[in-house]
């Protein structure tokens, strides 16, 4: 049993408010639009997208689980920042005891920003995820943040 951790940084055009408020505050209704392929729906189970609010992300068969619950258990709107406890799906109970991403959008000088994943995984007794399923992982998040991106290029009113 140990503690796994990775970060993923992507540098986008998109404004910290702007991809923030989209991922985070709106990602239950854009995700399933952005990348059908890999998400078939999301929604808010509980709460208003605010601190202790659940969201359900419901996966295709291009994924090998069914769904992730994440509850929110900080979220600084002013400083584009949240932070996400994975409470059940996924490995949660088969290889995994808890695992948290803590989300920052960091402006930058021309106007775009560094959008940060950092997530911790705790393993359950004698799992060890291997460097390929962390990559998958990190590829994962990356691929949601340029999904994000490009829908709001294509939209800029959005």
């Amino acid at each position: 049993m140990g503690i796994t951790s990775f970060t993923v940084e992507i540098t986008t055009p998109i404004s910290a408010a702007k991809i923030f408020n989209a991922a985070i505050l709106d990602g239950h209704n854009l995700y399933p639009k952005l990348i059908p392929g890999i998400i078939s729906s999301a929604s808010i189970s509980e709460g208003d997208v605010g601190v202790g609010s659940i969201k359900q992300l419901n996966f295709t068969d291009a994924m090998p689980f069914a769904y992730v619950k994440e509850r929110i258990d900080v979220l600084d709107k002013e400083n584009f920042e949240c932070k996400l406890t994975l409470i059940e799906g996924a490995d949660i109970g088969k290889k995994l005891e808890w695992a948290t991403s803590h989300i920052k959008a960091e402006p930058t000088s021309d106007g775009g920003c560094i959008y940060k994943v950092s997530s911790e995984l705790k393993t359950l007794s004698g799992i060890e995820y291997s460097e390929e399923e962390l990559q998958m992982s990190k590829n994962a998040a990356a691929g949601m943040v340029k999904a994000m991106e490009a829908y709001l290029i294509a939209h800029p009113d959005a």
